[in-house]
């Protein structure tokens, strides 16, 4: 831990930090779930349709390319300059799961690429978030197996201490999966859009059933054990992550896949698909209801008994975000209105919910509290 004596006055940045370069030497990638959680409310107020906000999304979208560059800077220095520190979170059976958060933080700024990008430069974006997209599936992919294989080799876990962080390595593949369905239809070759399509397929099924099988050990782990600590609170929504995710995913796959489908010589497969894509997005939406419920409920006693705050608070943000942006997809689909009114309701309570969780971040950050490494101060 970096030492407390000689602190700076507490209007000055970084007043609660040794020496400003604690800052790159405390960096985790835990800050890349500011970047899903801004860019998930960038893509849900871009799909409300309510005059004036499509500026303030566009907004958000850069915002979560500058803080995504920040943050790669940030962490890419501290590879750099502390390497035998910076390799510890290999090791750490928290913090080694938000790497699933730099794939998934790309995941929202390629999305919306395809809506803002596109409105400013034209289809001379598509190419390179094809690319960049192909290098976020690599990553969701790298991550989804080689954490798990740590867990199983060098971690030490026990189930009384499991939280639904495990869920963040494997879910980044299900991201790459939606992402890629919004992707395909904008691509101009036929064989190109199947690809993708596939891959997509492919890579939702890497990571939904490995997520339930971990939301199957989460729920009898909160039967036996009960509720985790006050400072994991917020992960009790992360559960809400694949499935709204998921749900998402299928959708929007679906919808590609009659065109997608017959322009390969598989129309009749495409309609099926299709189907399938709009009863698994209802069973996953329903699955999530039951999950954002919960959630609900766990969140208001930790209300009464104090919830301090952390970075995992950005754990309120995506999980909400990507259940939103289902909603309204299955209101698009299905033209019911209580999809609809209950996605804008969602909305609405995303956009509070990240305007508390950034003002504290921007205060923590600013006085430097928020720069903690757990990797590094249980040695």
């Amino acid at each position: 831990m970096p030492c407390t004596q000689t602190r700076a006055p507490s209007w000055r940045p970084f007043s609660q930090l040794a020496h400003p370069r604690e800052v790159i030497r405390q960096f985790t990638p835990n800050w890349f779930a500011a970047t899903m959680g801004t860019g998930v409310l960038a893509l849900a107020f871009h799909q409300v349709q309510v005059p004036g906000l499509d500026s303030v999304a566009e907004g958000l979208w850069w915002l979560t390319i500058g803080l995504f560059t920040l943050f790669c800077v940030l962490y890419g220095a501290r590879w750099v300059m502390f390497f035998d520190e910076a390799r510890r979170i290999f090791a750490h059976s928290t913090v080694s799961m938000f790497f699933g958060t730099i794939p998934m933080g790309l995941a929202t700024i390629l999305n919306g690429a395809l809506v803002f990008g596109m409105a400013r430069w034209g289809e001379a974006v598509v190419p390179w978030v094809e690319m960049l997209w192909w290098l976020d599936v690599g990553l969701a992919l790298l991550c989804g197996v080689a954490i798990p294989y740590l867990m199983f080799t060098r971690q030490e876990h026990s189930i009384d201490q499991m939280t639904a962080v495990w869920l963040l390595p494997v879910v980044a593949a299900e991201v790459a999966a939606a992402s890629g369905g919004l992707l395909a239809p904008h691509l101009a070759d036929a064989h190109q859009q199947f690809l993708v399509v596939i891959t997509s397929y492919v890579m939702w099924a890497v990571s939904l059933p490995v997520a339930f099988s971990i939301l199957t050990i989460l729920m009898l782990r909160m039967a036996l054990h009960k509720l985790p600590p006050a400072n994991m609170a917020a992960s009790s929504w992360l559960a809400l992550g694949p499935i709204g995710t998921g749900a998402l995913g299928m959708l929007v796959l679906g919808g590609d896949a009659p065109a997608v489908f017959a322009a390969n010589g598989l129309g009749s497969l495409g309609e099926v698909a299709r189907g399938l894509g709009l009863v698994a997005g209802i069973v996953l939406w329903g699955a999530g209801l039951w999950w954002l419920l919960t959630a609900v409920l766990i969140t208001l006693r930790y209300m009464r008994q104090g919830m301090p705050f952390n970075l995992g608070w950005w754990g309120f943000t995506f999980p909400l975000g990507v259940y939103c942006l289902a909603t309204l997809k299955l209101a698009a689909w299905l033209q019911l209105g209580f999809f609809s009114v209950f996605g804008q309701v969602l909305v609405v309570a995303l956009a509070m919910l990240w305007a508390l969780v950034a003002s504290r971040t921007l205060r923590g950050a600013w006085r430097g509290e928020l720069f903690v490494s757990p990797c590094i101060a249980q040695h």
